[in-house]
């Protein structure tokens, strides 16, 4: 027997190293330390030996195991290694800067979509205004008619900064501030359009993510109506997303403007027959909107009597996804190149 077991042993370390992918090792270690492998059958075979002639040859059944074992080991060790190195190579992205390339990126998804709204609303006539991301509790929450004790502070999960009085400086939880400054820098008639990134206290799921992208409108002049709003809804959803779909506003809540609206389109998927997408219904919400607040306009000194308006807004990222038919926000921000240069 101890012929034998060199004679499995010298095959079997020669068999291992011969191996090239994992299941060959596999392979080998069972034809050998299998239930009918060649040592498992001398193993059994041990019963029947002298004492003394059983210690021998159980210990070197021991050693060429512990020898078998430790080949087995070393070299799936080193297929892995030769594995991941060419999954590795294979997934490289070369991003080393060449002088003269003709193409080095593209701009991201998000500001593509921002880019095409600011077009189409320029368009229509609105101009483009951006203010600061941190603010304070008076343009995001006070002139906006949302009081320290008012409920609808609840309709945000607001990230305070430890700026200031408590609670008085924070990270803007939409981009409705830009509207107090733009009624504060310049006299109606006003119509202009705010684009920019917003923060709230949400977990990122697939349609949440704690920074994201909004885009507001803001009409102040003489003589507006609610059905103002509605034509420049509806003009804007024929620009934007073609001829074929159309809006429609539902009643709501919002303290900035009374009444206050749902902002609906036709499924852009389906074209308002009724598909998963749209939950059979025929439409997808897009955003909020109303008439400025008499409040609002004496927040910034202008008389109800005399300026009316009407604001709106929705989620750039959320126009992106449906656009594009992406069904998870969290491939926006993954940077993975695969799917960012589909775009």
């Amino acid at each position: 027997m101890i012929d034998e077991l060199l004679r499995i042993e010298t095959d079997v370390l020669l068999r291992i190293g011969l191996a090239d992918s994992l299941d060959a090792v596999k392979a080998v270690e069972a034809d050998v330390m299998g239930k009918k492998g060649s040592l498992t059958d001398i193993k059994k075979g041990l019963g029947a030996l002298e004492p003394d002639e059983r210690r021998t040859v159980g210990l070197r059944v021991n050693d060429v195991r512990a020898a078998i074992e430790g080949a087995v080991a070393d070299r799936r060790a080193e297929l892995e290694a030769v594995a991941r190195a060419a999954r590795l190579d294979a997934e490289r992205l070369d991003l080393t800067e060449v002088i003269g390339r003709a193409k080095r990126g593209h701009l991201h998804l998000v500001t593509q979509t921002r880019d095409r709204l600011e077009d189409v609303f320029v368009g229509l006539g609105f101009t483009v205004s951006e203010g600061p991301e941190v603010e304070t509790d008076w343009y995001s929450f006070g002139a906006l008619n949302i009081p320290p004790s008012h409920p609808a502070r609840g309709m945000w999960d607001t990230l305070y900064l430890e700026h200031g009085a408590p609670m008085s400086t924070l990270l803007r939880p939409h981009t409705s501030p830009v509207q107090i400054r733009v009624m504060e820098q310049q006299p109606p008639p006003i119509y202009s359009v705010m684009p920019g990134r917003v923060y709230r206290r949400d977990t990122a799921d697939a349609s949440h993510m704690p920074v994201f992208h909004q885009i507001e409108g803001l009409v102040v002049d003489k003589g507006i109506s609610f059905a103002d709003l509605a034509g420049t809804l509806e003009a804007f959803t024929s620009a934007y997303f073609g001829g074929s779909i159309t809006s429609r506003l539902r009643p709501s809540y919002f303290p900035f403007t009374e009444p206050s609206a749902e902002y609906d389109i036709s499924c852009i998927f389906c074209e308002g027959s009724g598909c998963r997408t749209c939950a059979q219904t025929g439409w997808l919400e897009l955003g909020g909107c109303g008439m400025v607040h008499p409040n609002v306009l004496a927040a910034v000194g202008l008389d109800a009597e005399e300026w009316g308006g009407f604001a709106f807004g929705f989620g750039i990222d959320r126009l992106a996804l449906m656009r594009h038919g992406v069904d998870d926000i969290r491939e926006l921000y993954t940077n993975d190149v695969r799917f960012l240069e589909q775009f």
